[in-house]
């Protein structure tokens, strides 16, 4: 049997969790009591209570409640702080400056946690965000391929962190003969695209192998057109893989041309279907390419922070992508989509590379999926 007391503090950390008003007033009582002990103790004993202690409270009430009850404990706590100081001898300009000092101390706090969009703790909406990443990190996880087919992927977000606009939706047959994947660009950069990505990532699960290439972008545009906001827009691809035959049909709403890796010539070709992004026309215009991947060769698709620089178009930029690519697969492609995202200026813009090669049958299948 487990420890009851750490039963009930992990039930108790598990309903401040909820955020509910309930968790909120459990934890606005225990930081008052802590408050009043405190108080008790500055007059007492000064010097085991100082001035000091009571920012502590005020920090620890701020990562752990709202706004509301924020301002009752931190009300209690500048009036005990205050008071403490005042009993504690006469009154000289020192004490004065410091108990100011307090009391601005809170009207800041108070300031900051009042800007706070979410209406949650500083902590819980830190535990917000990391599951966002973390759902979006779990929808770009390609599943194993059969033997003869190798996928791999790397995602880094503008500004170094961890939510990106960019994410990928992939599924496989029951059969495990049919393979589709969507790569999506969401406008928007970094943290300010994440809500977007994940509540679009969530509508695309959902019709992916259940609606044709096309029907599904058409649905994936009128989810787009039905948020009524001007800045709701996406590009998109969505690749349809026979891996028995090795066929594949590319759908693309807007987004840049994909890469083949042609055997033959040794070069990275680039694919003709275009289109117009998602979320912009009622009807968009779909572009459809087909084609078939021979053991050796693969498909490249990337969001347009890839390709896209200051000061340079965006052919130019798929050239250089052209270039880099070629010398990532002259050591093999294990590692290509790293090497290659490795290679991009950092920018202000989400990047990602996907990259699905077809082996010879019996050789090592490698599935890689990394996001950074």
């Amino acid at each position: 049997m487990g420890n009851p007391t750490t039963g009930y503090l992990q039930a108790r950390v598990a309903l401040w969790r909820t955020g509910t008003r309930k968790s909120q007033q459990q934890v606005a009582r225990a930081l008052m009591v802590v408050i009043s002990a405190s108080f008790v103790v500055s007059v007492a004993a000064p010097e085991w209570m100082p001035l000091a202690a009571y920012f502590v409270w005020l920090l620890i009430a701020m990562l752990l409640l709202r706004f509301r009850w924020l301002v009752v404990v931190g009300a209690v706590n500048a009036l005990a702080g205050v008071l403490a100081v005042a009993l504690n001898g006469p009154i000289t300009a020192s004490r004065v400056i410091a108990m100011v000092a307090f009391v601005v101390a809170v009207l800041l706090v108070l300031l900051v946690a009042s800007r706070q969009r979410s209406g949650l703790p500083a902590m819980l909406s830190e535990a917000f965000l990391v599951d966002l990443r973390d759902r979006l990190q779990a929808q770009g996880k390609i599943p194993p391929l059969p033997e003869g087919w190798e996928s791999q992927s790397a995602m880094i977000a503008s500004h170094g962190v961890t939510y990106a606009g960019d994410f990928l939706v992939a599924d496989l047959s029951e059969d495990r003969t049919r393979f589709e994947l969507i790569l999506v660009d969401v406008c928007g950069k970094g943290t300010g695209a994440g809500p977007a990505a994940l509540q679009f990532s969530g509508a695309l699960g959902g019709l992916i192998g259940a609606l044709p290439p096309q029907d599904l972008l058409r649905a994936a545009n009128d989810f787009l057109i039905r948020q009524g906001d001007d800045e709701a827009f996406a590009t998109a691809v969505h690749l349809l893989v026979d891996l028995e035959e090795g066929r594949y049909q590319i759908t693309s709403g807007g987004h840049p041309p994909a890469l083949r890796w042609d055997l033959a010539s040794q070069e990275w070709t680039i694919d003709n279907a275009c289109g117009t992004a998602l979320g912009v026309l009622n009807s968009p215009e779909l572009h459809v390419s087909e084609g078939r991947l021979h053991p050796g060769e693969a498909l490249m698709f990337y969001t347009d922070g890839v390709v896209e620089a200051r000061g340079s178009s965006i052919d130019a930029g798929i050239a250089w992508l052209q270039r880099v690519a070629l010398e990532a697969v002259g050591q093999g492609f294990g590692g290509a989509a790293n090497r290659i995202v490795g290679q991009v200026e950092s920018g202000e813009d989400d990047r990602a590379v996907l990259i699905l090669s077809r082996t010879p049958v019996g050789s090592r299948a490698i599935d890689e999926t990394s996001v950074s």
